[in-house]
């Protein structure tokens, strides 16, 4: 603890003897939006060019800080897609400009980056990807539905938890590893239909950012990587309104300024209607049944002054399914953001946010022996205060703090009808969640760059309840009855974060990181979706925070002119604290699950490869990743290391876009994966006429490879109408792959000595069709 403090004001003093240079300079800040909606741009590029040359990038609210000598300057503006802003100024005192990029979209390109064009060089950053709405919405998706998630899984190191879901896994990190924010809210489940589609409405996000590594210090909480997703903040020029009509959902979006050019709202909903089609059907065991999701994302913000502003965003979203006498999901997410950016100076930037995020579930089983009800839940209130204190050209130092409370309702089971299933309740949980941190992005040369920092991170779990120990069998050795507020166990944990860049030329740069992570907050999952056997449990007496160290290293070159761009990254990752649970465990027994967990290590390692071409007529780009993923458990596999079921040893992805002119946008994508990691029974024998498979290694056997193809075809209307709109064509898997969704063993019936392998199987070839407008 004593060294975590050490570094901590090691960092804070650097910041105070580099501010005593900075005072002898000028500082130029303000902010950098679209000239046509008033969207601020995130990472817009500000350059200063004169007797000496200082760039600055904007941040995540568009804000800007930049600062020079005094001094005759010309200063650019510059975000791909707009047309650049160059003005003279002559620099005497502390100045506020604010600049609106026109959209440029010269020689009618399809721009598949939004970041600087020598960012992903220039960076000390590593393991960084972003996505922009307009290669999202350009690409071939399941039923036309454009889908944050699906898209993000065709760059490399990102894989596809498995067909026909939106989860997703990072460098060996398991799904609920990710850190999933919406408008700095986290999201629990950001799956709509069963997994099929993520709960992001493509309409109604501006930037997506997933950090695979080194993540910076203000993120923390999850293990293995940060999905960070901004929503539109709405158009403050005018009112707008756009939206689609496909084959099985529709979607609208409404937006405009509350104030012109001080204020603007956003409204997005959207909603499926499978449910409407089997009420059109005569048959009882289908007009019965329930299928549909709905989201609503809103957002509202107001420039008070030059240094105030004040924004609202919220999401609210809902899935019901209901198979009559079989089965029946209810699950749903909620978050509220307030924020309010405040500029204390030209130098200091602050963003206050005040936090609710509640997901919670039920599951309904009707089979006649076996009715129940499931229902869990967990809940969070978060502070968070950062600060952005640019010292000089040099150095930015970001630093805060953040709480978060958590309460988790493990489940509750509760038997229904004549059903033999026992009634359980889990007892609610609930534990503080604190972290501060410091970081320094530090230029030191023109060749060399940093970024490094620490979080320091706390949590504790709180009363009230009964908290029982266990020993290495399961066994109770102890329960200890703690009073509402009162500390039962308290965990702190510092976890050091570092990324160097060395520009070997102006093209090409070579970069390493190093990230420690840790995780308080864990799904115990026995399958890749939601299902009755899913519990969030927080650390205890015998719960463990998980943690993670990862080193890694990556070559990336830009050439012709920035037009392409390639990357080779490599990486290794150990992890303390992995949770599974034993064998056989049956969570419709017992209310104590931590009796049934173990506890393990875990290694990942692997190599990303992308090569991607920005700009043209023809774009698109080539992902591949080769890795590995494994467990260790005493108790699990004779001791011995086995494939964890995230593993892939290959995994391909190629994207190609077509834009012949102003109207037409053609694009494919192909995938491909080495099947998951499953274990298969080694044999069987009969008990009182039953047949009972058994096992022996875990993870052993793979499921067959997944691939497949998906074409499609967008027409836009005639431009510079009022009311625009574009027809949407897309075919899923165009060669009709069987991909295996699941693999079941059974009896043969004409002879009970055979086997057979039951292959079951989601999608085949799907076309669709989705009309587009705005006005």
């Amino acid at each position: 603890m004593r060294y975590t403090y050490r570094v901590l004001l090691l960092l804070l003093m650097i910041a105070q003897f580099q501010f005593s240079f900075a005072q002898l300079k000028h500082a130029i800040i303000g902010n950098v939006t679209d000239d046509k909606t008033g969207e601020t741009l995130i990472g817009a590029s500000v350059k200063l060019t004169g007797s000496s040359t200082a760039i600055a990038m904007t941040n995540s609210y568009g804000f800007y800080a930049v600062s020079a000598p005094g001094g005759d300057y010309d200063i650019s503006v510059s975000f791909i897609g707009y047309k650049t802003i160059t003005r003279h100024l002559v620099l005497s005192k502390d100045m506020h400009l604010d600049f609106s990029l026109e959209s440029g979209n010269q020689l009618n390109e399809v721009i598949v980056s939004g970041d600087k064009s020598d960012e992903n060089v220039s960076s000390p950053q590593m393991g960084m990807q972003k996505m922009k709405t307009i290669e999202i919405n350009n690409l071939p998706m399941l039923l036309g539905e454009r889908d944050v998630m699906k898209a993000l899984q065709l760059l490399p190191g990102i894989k596809l938890a498995g067909e026909g879901n939106s989860g997703f896994y990072i460098r060996g990190g398991a799904a609920d590893q990710n850190l999933i924010l919406l408008d700095e809210a986290p999201v629990y489940n950001a799956s709509h239909l069963l997994g099929f589609f993520s709960t992001f409405n493509s309409d109604a996000i501006k930037d997506v950012t997933v950090y695979k590594e080194g993540m910076p210090a203000q993120y923390g909480g999850r293990l293995a990587a940060v999905l960070d997703i901004k929503m539109n903040d709405g158009n403050r020029k005018k009112n707008t309104i756009e939206g689609g009509i496909g084959l099985i959902s529709s979607r609208l979006k409404v937006e405009g300024p509350i104030v012109k050019d001080k204020g603007s709202f956003m409204i997005s909903a959207r909603r499926t209607y499978l449910d409407a089609f089997f009420k059109l059907s005569p048959n009882p065991s289908i007009n019965k049944n329930t299928l549909y999701f709905y989201d609503l994302n809103a957002k509202a913000n107001y420039r008070l002054d030059e240094k105030n502003t004040l924004f609202l965003s919220g999401y609210f979203g809902r899935d019901k399914l209901n198979l009559v006498k079989i089965f029946g999901f209810d699950w749903g997410n909620r978050t509220l953001t307030l924020r309010w950016n405040h500029l204390y100076s030209n130098r200091l930037f602050s963003n206050t946010s005040l936090i609710y995020s509640h997901y919670n579930y039920v599951i309904h089983n009707f089979m006649d022996d076996s009715n129940f009800e499931v229902n869990s839940s967990i809940r969070d209130f978060n502070l968070k205060q950062d600060f952005e204190y640019n010292i000089s050209n040099k150095h930015k130092l970001k630093f805060g703090i953040n709480g978060i409370h958590h309460t988790i309702a493990p489940g509750k089971m509760t038997a229904t009808g004549s059903s033999s299933v026992n009634n359980v309740t889990y007892e609610n949980r609930r534990g503080l969640e604190l972290a501060a941190y410091v970081m320094d992005e530090w230029t030191a040369g023109e060749k060399l760059s940093f970024v490094y920092g620490l979080r320091l991170s706390s949590f504790s779990l709180l009363g009230p309840g009964n908290f029982k120990n266990y020993d290495h069998e399961g066994n109770i050795t102890k329960i200890t009855p703690y009073s509402s507020g009162e500390f039962v166990k308290s965990y702190v944990n510092p976890e050091p974060r570092f990324s160097a860049n060395y520009r070997l030329n102006l093209n090409s740069a070579f970069k390493a990181s190093y990230t420690r992570n840790t995780q308080n907050i864990h799904l115990m999952s026995n399958s890749t979706s939601t299902s009755p056997t899913d519990l969030y449990i927080m650390n205890s007496n015998n719960v463990k925070p998980e943690i993670a160290d990862q080193v890694s290293a990556g070559y990336f070159r830009n050439f012709s002119e920035d037009q392409y761009e390639l990357s080779a990254e490599v990486y290794y990752k150990w992890m303390q604290n992995q949770i599974e649970y034993r064998n056989g465990t049956d969570l419709r027994e017992k209310d104590n699950v931590e009796a049934d967990l173990l506890y393990g290590d875990g290694r990942a390692y692997g190599i990303e490869l992308f090569l991607k071409k920005r700009f043209g007529k023809f774009n698109g780009w080539v992902g591949y990743t080769y890795s590995r993923t494994e467990r260790q458990f005493d108790g699990l596999n004779g001791g011995k290391w086995f494939y964890a079921k995230q593993d892939r040893t290959h995994d391909i992805s190629l994207v190609g876009i077509y834009k012949p002119g102003p109207r037409w946008t053609f694009s494919a994508v192909f995938v491909y994966n080495t099947g998951n990691a499953v274990t298969y029974p080694s044999g069987k024998y009969q008990i009182n006429g039953k047949t009972v498979f058994y096992y022996t290694e875990k993870n052993a056997y793979r499921t067959p490879a997944y691939h497949r193809l998906d074409v499609s075809a967008t027409l836009a209307g005639k431009p510079g109408r009022r009311f625009q709109s574009s027809w949407s064509f897309g075919i899923y898997n165009l060669y009709n792959r069987q991909n295996a969704f699941a693999i079941n063993f059974k009896d043969d019936p004409d002879d009970a000595s055979k086997t057979q392998v039951v292959r079951t199987t989601l999608f085949g070839i799907i076309p669709s069709a989705t009309w587009n407008f705005k006005f």
